[in-house]
């Protein structure tokens, strides 16, 4: 089997021929055919769609019950440190790529954040932030990441309740750091920049434990 997807052509899909034409091919049983493919799942060499066929390749993450099983399996320290491992990333590259417009979408959302008249809006205006920055780095990839890690992060329960005040108070540790991190990429100072990144997910990391 190992030998047959190293030789064999199976266009861009990646879809392998039906079961019975495969054993045919290989000269094998059926019985025996799945136990290799059941093998070859196992170690992330193909993957299996009841109704499509197998394919050879990771199989795709793009539907809502994928992004709630991964939810499922995590918890919100996990989404920080993944956060951390690739937020300062993200920010290092937007201070090479970042254009006018970004820049000027970025001051925005921190002017929102500020303004912003409970904590519901602040988050909606902080994720877009963080959002605005991915897309600053005119990396697709990238900002597929993000979003597929905004959506687990969504997805999972934070197990705490805002307390009073309704909105973040005046001297939230966010203010600062967001002003930091805009700041050094505006500057194009892309190791000031990771590091600011990683100074603010720190400080919710920090928060997010004591709460």
């Amino acid at each position: 089997m190992r030998a047959f997807l190293a030789e064999a052509s199976l266009g861009e899909a990646g879809r392998l021929p039906p079961e019975r034409e495969l054993a045919d091919t290989l000269g094998i049983t059926r019985a025996n055919l799945r136990k290799a493919l059941s093998q070859l799942e196992s170690e992330g060499v193909l993957w299996r769609h009841v109704g499509k066929g197998t394919f050879t390749g990771d199989r795709p993450i793009d539907t809502a019950s994928d992004i709630a099983a991964m939810a499922r399996k995590t918890n919100p320290i996990e989404v920080m440190g993944a956060r951390l491992a690739i937020e300062p990333e993200i920010a290092r590259l937007a201070a090479l790529n970042a254009s006018p417009a970004h820049l000027s979408e970025m001051e925005t959302c921190i002017a929102r954040t500020i303004s912003a008249p409970d904590w519901r809006s602040y988050e909606q205006w902080d994720n877009r932030l963080h959002r605005v920055i991915a897309d600053a780095t005119r990396n697709s990839l990238l900002v597929g990441l993000l979003d597929t890690l905004s959506a687990v992060r969504r997805e999972v329960n934070w197990g705490r309740l805002r307390a009073n005040p309704v909105r973040p108070p005046q001297d939230h540790h966010s203010f600062t750091e967001h002003r930091a991190l805009v700041d050094a990429i505006a500057h194009r100072d892309t190791s000031g920049a990771a590091a600011a990144m990683r100074t603010h997910l720190q400080s919710v990391e920090r928060n997010l434990r004591n709460s």
